[in-house]
C-alpha cells in the first residue's frame, strides 16, 4: 500500500478522533468557566444560561424546524432531550461542592456501567472490580467521609445515569440527522430545565455583565462539544470512542487545576487512574456479538 493510500485510509478515523478530543477540551474548559459564575448566578442559574443560550445557537446553526423524524425516532428523541437536560442540571449541582475531576469520574460510571452491562467474561469482571476500587476511594465512605460531599457525589453519579440514557437514546435519535439532532434535544431540555434553573437561580443572573461569560459557556459547554460528539458518535468504532472518552476525567482534573486551583490528593489521583484504566480496558477488550460486528464497525457507537 502506498503512503498516499495509507493516509486516505486513516483519514476517516483520525478526523473524528481529533473532533472528539477538541469536544472534550471544549467541554471541560466550559465547565471550569461556568464554575466561576456560581457565586453570582448559582449552579441552577448557570444550567439555565448554558442550556438556553446553547439551544439558541444550535437552532440558528441547524434550523431544526426543517427536520423530520419518524414515529420510531420520536420517543428516543424525547428521552435524549430529557437525559441531556437532567445530566446538565445534576452535574452543575454536583460541582458546587465536588472537584471537577472527581465529579466527572463519578459521572463517568454511567457510560462505564453501560459498557460492562451484560459482561460474562472473567476479564470484564476485572474491569468492574477496578472501577469499584476507584469509586471506593472517591466516594465518601469510611474515614474519608469529610473529603467529598456525599450529596455532590450522589448528584454526579445521578448525572452518570442520565449520561447512559443520553448515549442509548442519542444513537437512535441521531442516526439519520447527525449533529442537527442535538438542536432538537437541547430544545426539549430547555423547555423543562431553563424555567427550573431560573426559578432557583441567584439574583446576579439578571445582571448584564453575566451575559458575555454565559454566551461563552454555552459555546464551549454545549454548542461546540455536543455537535462535535454527535459527529464522532456516528463515525468511530465503539472501542476507539470509549477509549478516548476514558480520558475525560483526567482532562477535567487538569482543567480544574489549571483554571480553578483545585487539587486532588494522591489517593484521589490513583482512584481517577483506576476508573480511566477500567473504562479504557473495557472498551479495548470489548467483544461485540458476531451479528453486530459489521454494524458496530461501520456505524459505530460509544459514550456520551
Amino acid at each position: 500500500m502506498s503512503a498516499s493510500s495509507a493516509q486516505k485510509s486513516l483519514t476517516p478515523v483520525l478526523l473524528p478522533i481529533a473532533v472528539l478530543l477538541i469536544a472534550m477540551l471544549s467541554l471541560q474548559g466550559g465547565a471550569s468557566l461556568a464554575k466561576t459564575l456560581f457565586p453570582s448566578v448559582g449552579a441552577t442559574g448557570i444550567t439555565a444560561l448554558r442550556l438556553g443560550f446553547g439551544t439558541l445557537i444550535l437552532c440558528l446553526i441547524f434550523k431544526p424546524w426543517r427536520l423530520r423524524f419518524s414515529r420510531e425516532q420520536r420517543m428516543p428523541l424525547l428521552m435524549y432531550g430529557l437525559a441531556l437536560g437532567a445530566m446538565n442540571f445534576m452535574f452543575y449541582l454536583a460541582i458546587r461542592t465536588v472537584p471537577l475531576g472527581v465529579a466527572v469520574a463519578l459521572e463517568f460510571t454511567g457510560p462505564l456501567a453501560l459498557a460492562l452491562f451484560g459482561s460474562r467474561r472473567l476479564l470484564d469482571f476485572v474491569w468492574v472490580l477496578l472501577a469499584v476500587v476507584g469509586l471506593g476511594f472517591l466516594l465518601p465512605f469510611g474515614a474519608g467521609m469529610a473529603s467529598i460531599d456525599p450529596l455532590g457525589a450522589a448528584l454526579a453519579v445521578g448525572a452518570g445515569a442520565c449520561w447512559a440514557i443520553y448515549i442509548l437514546a442519542g444513537q437512535r435519535a441521531g442516526a439519520e440527522h447527525g449533529p442537527a439532532t442535538v438542536a432538537i434535544g437541547s430544545l426539549i431540555a430547555s423547555i423543562i430545565f431553563v424555567p427550573l434553573g431560573l426559578t432557583f437561580a441567584e439574583s446576579g443572573i439578571w445582571h448584564w455583565s453575566v451575559l458575555p461569560v454565559a454566551l461563552l459557556v454555552a459555546l464551549l459547554s454545549s454548542a461546540i462539544p455536543y455537535s462535535l460528539e454527535m459527529i464522532a458518535l456516528t463515525r468511530l468504532p465503539a472501542r476507539i470512542f470509549g477509549t478516548l472518552m476514558s480520558l475525560e476525567p483526567a482532562m477535567a482534573a487538569f482543567s480544574g487545576m489549571l483554571f480553578l486551583g483545585e487539587t486532588l490528593t494522591p489517593l484521589q489521583c490513583l482512584a481517577l487512574l483506576a476508573i480511566i484504566t477500567a473504562s479504557a480496558g473495557s472498551t479495548l477488550t470489548m467483544k461485540p456479538k458476531k451479528s453486530q460486528l459489521s454494524e458496530v464497525e461501520i456505524n459505530s457507537s460509544g459514550t456520551k
